[in-house]
């Protein structure tokens, strides 16, 4: 399979960004009728060519100041940048905020590139680069090749072309393997074809007949109207692939891509939206992020609004300070619950829960930009913590240390954090997957190593913190112990009461598995210590409601007529009977209780009729001597016990 490579141009307007493009691959750019009358580039341009064995997307941004939302919308799926700068005019106030940009977003691979060079003289080309060293200085673009090129006349172009080449040869960008991810930046509508959406895949993988979601999708979807899911997702079908202009049956990132969808219309699919492989991307209106200012930016205050930008969408957004440091060097200081007059410092750093004003499509690890609403500038970035965290304060201690542990990178630090925040509901390795920002193969290998580790614990699909499970585990034996004290005639517990007390829900048997021979007991929980104990009045009740059962045989009494023979009150007796049953002692068939001893005796004198005698109730009064009133719940308890079995008025013995 080929190399690919997607790269983008940055820089001030009228630097001969898209002219450079035009002359590298022989396709404008400038699409728009509007765009070649004024000269300027006002929407996103893409073009392509083949660099040697390099498969090269171009994608061209607008320069001018007003269209940096749209320069935005652009920057975000690229693997490299060439950063523009014209040697007659140097660097411009564009070329600074693109350059900021892309180092914002993490950008790491790329090209200076000093255009325009027909126009001036050889000194006036080494100052231009001078100043373009200058600006990258201490970034990581800071040692990358400086190319000096005339569009016009063609000279420096093959160096390029070199230059491009070499990109394809460095470390790519990380992507998630097996988590298709495609951010839209232009979606329209084909005769014949019908919805066709654009993009950079920059994750996975997309093949024709692929099923993927488009998200956000309409509000109130699957996963509800807001809070950590915040919206829902548009199930669509991949009909067809175009990777730079011919039809292909797979596309692997990175790489340009048009895709035609079944499944939606085009009112359905536009820039900003994003589409992916289902369940791999949180939908949410919730996300904490590190924030980092950069230097020169106002002071970033709480309760402020900003625009946050991410892939080809953007947001409004609140701003809420958990944490602050003046630089990388220095300690987190936690923002004091109550605080107002707190803010980040130009440079500085901080971590924040940002509330969005719409749903946004991310995953822990995305990079975003921040900029001013008015004026609208930008003013830093942020990394994605984490894309659906629990509501509350986030100046509260245990928050704010939590959210100065998610900075690691390591997800063996994390996603234990994000367990504990679960309890005992744990995370699937899909919520891992959507809310961690890796991988199906990478989410599984972190959870064996936390399970290895014994941080962790299994449960069917579930993965829950061990500290959870053992808090779990001995709240089961506190209350079984309590209530054995409070009841010791009892067995045990109903075990529905148990699980809804501790809130278990799907993991309770693997609590009780896990306790072992601790805790006994199905229907009816109890340690393996307790032996029930009845004394006094409680084992006098049960000892004459058992003798009068067993003494009644098939013509037990009713309650009110054992509790004149007990001696004792109706609840007093209930109680009785239901131990006794517990102990097997007793059963009840409809209204009536009976002796155990007496129901097999019942069982033992119909199996001596032999297979395939029969029994009405007429003779069922007859044999066993009693009334319709016996008659009919004994003969309903055969068939239940499989002794018999009911055809029309007769029962026939099997």
């Amino acid at each position: 399979m080929a190399r690919t490579l997607v790269i983008g141009t940055a820089g001030h307007i009228d630097h001969g960004k898209s002219a450079l493009v035009r002359a590298l691959t022989g396709t404008d750019p400038d699409r728009l009728k509007e765009e070649q009358a004024r000269g300027i580039t006002i929407e996103l341009g893409f073009a392509h060519a083949t660099i040697g064995d390099v498969d090269v997307a171009f994608v061209d941004v607008p320069g001018h100041e007003r269209f940096v939302r749209t320069m935005l919308a652009g920057a975000g799926g690229l693997d490299a940048v060439m950063l523009i700068v014209a040697a007659d005019e140097a660097v411009m106030p564009q070329t600074r905020e693109h350059f900021d940009i892309c180092r914002l977003l993490g950008i790491s691979r790329g090209l200076i590139v000093i255009t325009k060079t027909d126009l001036v003289d050889d000194e006036t080309i080494a100052l231009a680069e001078l100043e373009a060293r200058e600006l990258v200085a201490g970034s990581v673009l800071e040692d990358v090749s400086a190319v000096a090129v005339s569009a016009q006349t063609g000279a420096g172009l093959d160096r390029l072309r070199l230059a491009i080449a070499a990109l394809a040869t460095t470390t790519p960008r990380a992507v998630r393997r097996g988590v298709a991810r495609l951010p839209i930046d232009r979606a329209f509508s084909v005769r014949g074809f019908g919805t066709v959406v654009t993009g950079t895949l920059v994750s996975g993988e997309v093949r024709e007949g692929d099923a993927l979601t488009l998200l956000p999708g309409a509000p109130g979807g699957r996963h509800g109207a807001g809070g950590r899911h915040g919206g829902g997702e548009n199930d669509v079908r991949v009909r067809g692939l175009h990777v730079h202009g011919q039809a292909a049956a797979l596309a692997v990132a990175p790489r340009r891509v048009a895709v035609n969808l079944g499944g939606v219309d085009l009112a359905g699919a536009g820039r900003g939206m994003t589409l992916a492989s289902a369940n791999t991307l949180a939908v949410t209106r919730r996300v904490d992020v590190h924030v980092e200012l950069l230097a020169g930016a106002r002071p970033l205050r709480h309760g402020a609004r900003v625009r946050m930008h991410q892939g080809t969408g953007d947001w409004l957004a609140r701003v809420a300070l958990s944490s602050i440091r003046s630089n990388a060097s220095e300690p987190w200081t936690r923002v004091e619950v109550g605080a107002t007059d707190v803010q980040v410092p130009s440079g500085g750093e901080a971590l924040v829960r940002l509330r969005l004003a719409d749903r946004a499509v991310l995953t822990r690890g995305d990079r975003v930009v921040l900029r001013a609403p008015s004026p609208a500038v930008t003013i830093g970035g942020a990394t994605v913590l984490d894309p659906e965290p629990h509501n509350g304060g986030v100046r509260r201690a245990r928050v704010a240390d939590r959210l100065q542990a998610l900075v690691a990178s390591d997800p063996t630090v994390w996603l234990p954090l994000w367990l504990l925040d679960e309890s005992l509901g744990g995370l699937t390795t899909e919520d891992v997957v959507r809310r961690g920002g890796v991988g199906p193969d990478e989410a599984e290998a972190v959870a064996n190593a936390l399970v290895d580790a014994g941080v962790a614990v299994r449960s069917g699909g579930r993965l829950v913190h061990a500290a959870s499970v053992a808090a779990a585990q001995a709240m089961i034996v506190s209350m079984l112990g309590d209530y054995h004290r409070a009841h010791p005639e009892e067995i045990g517990i109903a075990r529905q009461e148990v699980r809804d007390r501790v809130g278990a829900g799907e993991v309770f048997d693997t609590l009780l598995s896990a306790l072992g021979a601790k805790v006994t007991g199905t229907d009816r929980l109890a340690l393996a210590a307790h032996q029930p104990q009845v004394t006094g009045e409680d084992a006098r009740v049960r000892q004459a409601v058992d003798a009068t059962l067993k003494a009644a045989g098939l013509q037990p009494p009713d309650v009110a007529t054992l509790s004149q023979h007990a001696g004792a009150s109706g609840t007093q007796v209930q109680a009785a009977l239901r131990a006794l049953q517990r102990d097997g002692r007793a059963q009840r068939l409809d209204v009536l209780w009976f002796h155990a001893d007496t129901l097999q005796r019942l069982k033992t004198d119909v199996k001596t009729m032999g297979s395939g005698a029969t029994v009405d109730v007429a003779a069922a009064k007859a044999r066993f001597g009693v009334s319709r009133k016996f008659a009919i719940p004994l003969l309903e308890f055969l068939d239940r016990e499989r002794l018999t079995r009911r055809v029309g008025n007769q029962r026939i013995v099997i």
